[in-house]
């Protein structure tokens, strides 16, 4: 019924940019929030930021200063520009949503996750 689709992960070496995408599409009624999600080997799954509907944000004290979050909310995606990227930002990075179905359902739903490698 809900798919989010990631894209924009990779390698790149430490102090290097990359920019996340996530695209929801399918039978959704209203976006509530959008967020990414991180996932270290061994380590568990930890908020990195998220966008409210109404453009209020949050960050992680890890990436405060260094990472953007951004929503389009015609195109019902959401993006995550990350800068001065470290060793310690490697992770799976997983798109977050927490909205209503078109039946009135309301959930939180995952992306695939997309792997985020800074290494020299």
């Amino acid at each position: 019924q809900v798919q989010l689709v990631e894209s924009g992960g990779g390698l790149v070496q430490p102090g290097g940019s990359l920019r996340l995408s996530c695209a929801a599409s399918g039978s959704i009624f209203s976006i509530y929030t959008m967020g990414w999600y991180r996932q270290a080997p061994g380590k568990q799954r930890e908020l990195v930021a998220y966008i409210t509907s109404g453009g209020n944000t949050n960050y992680a004290d890890s990436v405060k200063g260094r990472f953007t979050i951004s929503r389009d909310t015609a195109k019902n995606t959401v993006y995550l520009q990350m800068n001065s990227l470290k060793p310690e930002d490697t992770a799976v990075y997983y798109c977050n949503s927490d909205l209503r179905l078109n039946a009135g359902n309301r959930g939180h739903y995952w992306g695939q996750g997309t792997q985020v490698t800074v290494s020299s």
